[in-house]
């Protein structure tokens, strides 16, 4: 793997996810979760501090066992169960239609093969959970779009794997869920990086 992936990679991931620009749709996100979650690289653990009462216990998926380590620390100051797993989205080991809400903060852009992860999110998902999500990704400006096209070989490598031109939107859909409240656009920094796509989904 490499010391830059396995030591480097992790400090720095965790030290990106603390821009405060990030903040509202965290709490915004983090705030809709009701009943049994699965987080979806749940990464140093960013968010789980910011769950409420009305969720039974989070289960807490990555393949990573350093971001994982950091996730522990934070999972002291949650003030519901935690469960960390290591795990790729590809292969989630639980039963299908088990959880009431998965949630995803920033990470369908660095999954290898996300349809594959897609696809098992909603395996797992209760007939009527939800999906709640925000990621960056394509933006619908073509000059931009080209720039994210350029960049992204380059950019998955420094980024662990991160992909600055995946449609989000587009991959739910052909996964056979349905978008409530999709919300777009870009927050302060370059443009490349910080188009978001924030929003609700569900089976149909």
């Amino acid at each position: 793997m490499g010391l830059y992936k396995s030591r480097i990679l992790p400090r720095i991931l965790d030290l990106a996810m603390r821009n405060k620009a990030l903040d509202p749709y965290r709490h915004k996100i983090i705030g809709s979760a009701r009943g049994l979650v699965l987080e979806v690289g749940v990464g140093s653990g960013m968010n789980l501090p910011l769950y409420a009462r009305a969720v039974d216990r989070v289960y807490g998926l990555d393949p990573s066992p350093e971001l994982l380590s950091l996730a522990r620390q934070r999972a002291r100051n949650a003030i519901v169960a935690v469960s960390l797993v290591r795990a790729s989205a590809e292969e989630i080991p639980f039963a299908s239609s088990v959880f009431d809400t998965i949630v995803m903060t920033w990470t369908l852009c660095s999954i290898p093969k996300p349809s594959i992860a897609v696809a098992e999110i909603r395996r797992v998902l209760k007939s009527d959970g939800r999906l709640v999500f925000v990621e960056h990704g394509l933006s619908p400006e073509t000059g931009v779009a080209r720039w994210q096209h350029r960049l992204t070989p380059c950019w998955s490598w420094i980024g662990g794997g991160c992909h600055l031109n995946r449609k989000t939107d587009d991959l739910l859909r052909r996964a056979g869920f349905e978008i409530k409240d999709l919300a777009t656009g870009y927050i302060k920094g370059p443009k490349p990086w910080i188009y978001m796509y924030e929003g609700d989904a569900k089976s149909f």
